[in-house]
């Protein structure tokens, strides 16, 4: 089984760099990658005749991205979302992997939980998952889990997701214990008193809609804390969603010292302000709240620079019961999967990032980080691959998408990129019509 792409622009994150060339894949693996001139290619493609050829049409190749922080709603709330909602739209959004979160319920805190979203995302997804386990018992932060249990069972990394452990020392073992595993531990960034019952960011906004906030101080506190807890501990360690400008010090800082921290952020913090929110548009509630413009630009920049690794799309489905509630009340997050891309697109159209640095933030930095081989051009990488558009525009209706919630920002807007096909281990699992 061979597949040669020609014709490609093929995004390399590894190397950092676009050029046009092709991409010979074998059994589901990179066999060689030609970024020589057409003549080349074409004697290339006549040693190779029984291979399937792909002619790209000088539209992008990319690694698949890898996505950090994905909720699929098994067990407990599956019509919300299901391990066969998710993959297809997944592969509908170019993600060849989804890192799935553990707050499911119950919480994926005991091996055999673990084993059931393993077995289930076997059976029913179209790409690779990974999931995650929770860092204690309930997500309670009272208990610990079996962390070396759960890291033979297929663990990739243990979070409490938005549940902050405010126990020291219970998260002092935790990181302890972690680090004598060499697991990843992954933490959401919130100060949880100031953060609680809190529905957007503090300011004049917030003010004049009357709304219970919070400051953007609450992020910067929780990093301070945690950086001090890493430093004392020796963890891995990784912040889910750094959001504001006033954190981003503090993670130079303690990057400059050497801990083993890296951070992230969500595309609809990138790609969305706090004045989205507008006449109390529930689809806009998420968790952390949408920032200012500045912490917007401040964070993209970061992003751009490589202070911040990774972008995940925090995929949070949530049905229209819970999103058609009074803005306080109402349920946070939004879908993602299959925005996640043609949003990504509004930060290299702005000129605020070029391709091959966006695909290392979300392919390249989030495989390395979970020790994953994909998210690379290279040879014997796996053949995770999306094939895009980075300029067909659409107007996003919400009524097309592929999960079973349907709860995106985007709905009506006028976006760009769309994804014309995606490979998991060099087999087609989506084809755009």
């Amino acid at each position: 089984m061979s597949t040669l792409f020609i014709n490609a622009k093929l995004i390399d994150p590894e190397a950092r760099t676009e050029t046009l060339g092709a991409l010979f894949v074998v059994d589901g693996v990179i066999n060689e990658v030609l970024t020589q001139t057409t003549e080349k290619i074409e004697m290339f493609r006549m040693r190779n005749k029984s291979a399937t050829v792909v002619d790209c049409g000088g539209k992008h190749l990319a690694p698949g991205i890898v996505d950090i922080g994905v909720k699929v709603c098994e067990p407990g709330e599956r019509h919300k979302e299901s391990f066969g909602t998710a993959g297809q739209a997944a592969a509908a959004g170019g993600v060849t992997t989804m890192v799935t979160r553990p707050d499911t319920t119950p919480d994926i805190d005991s091996p055999e939980a673990l084993e059931f979203v393993i077995r289930r995302a076997r059976e029913a997804s179209p790409v690779n998952v990974h999931p995650m386990a929770a860092l204690t018992k309930g997500r309670l932060g009272r208990e610990m889990t079996e962390i070396g249990f759960l890291l033979d069972a297929g663990a990739v990394a243990f979070t409490d997701c938005d549940a902050v452990v405010t126990d020291n020392k219970v998260f002092s073992r935790a990181l302890t214990y972690a680090r004598s595993l060499g697991a990843l531990v992954i933490c959401h960034l919130q100060e949880p008193i100031l953060s609680a019952g809190a529905a957007v960011t503090s300011g004049k906004f917030a003010s004049l809609r009357g709304l219970p906030a919070v400051s953007p101080m609450a992020e910067r506190m929780g990093l301070d804390r945690d950086i001090a807890m890493i430093e004392m501990t020796g963890a891995r360690y990784h912040a889910d969603q750094i959001t504001t400008a006033r954190a981003l010090p503090a993670l130079e800082r303690a990057k400059a010292n050497g801990l083993d921290i890296t951070a992230g952020t969500s595309i609809h913090h990138l790609t969305l302000n706090a004045l989205d929110v507008a006449d109390y548009r529930t689809f806009f509630k998420l968790k952390p709240p949408l920032r200012d413009e500045d912490d917007r630009l401040a964070v993209a920049e970061a992003v751009a620079s490589g202070l911040i690794d990774i972008i995940s799309s925090m995929h949070t489905p949530q049905d229209e019961e819970s999103k058609r509630l009074p803005f306080e009340e109402a349920a946070s997050g939004a879908v993602a999967l299959e925005t996640f891309l043609p949003a990504a697109m509004r930060l290299v159209h702005a000129e605020l990032i070029d391709l091959p640095t966006l695909w290392r933030a979300m392919s390249f930095n989030p495989a390395q980080r979970l020790g994953l081989p994909s998210g690379r051009l290279s040879v014997g990488a796996p053949a995770d691959l999306v094939l895009f558009d980075a300029h067909a525009p659409f107007v996003m209706d919400r009524a097309t998408l592929r999960s079973k919630s349907r709860n995106t920002p985007f709905d009506g807007q006028r976006m760009q990129g769309k994804v014309l096909a995606t490979y998991v281990n060099g087999v087609k699992v989506f084809e755009r019509d």
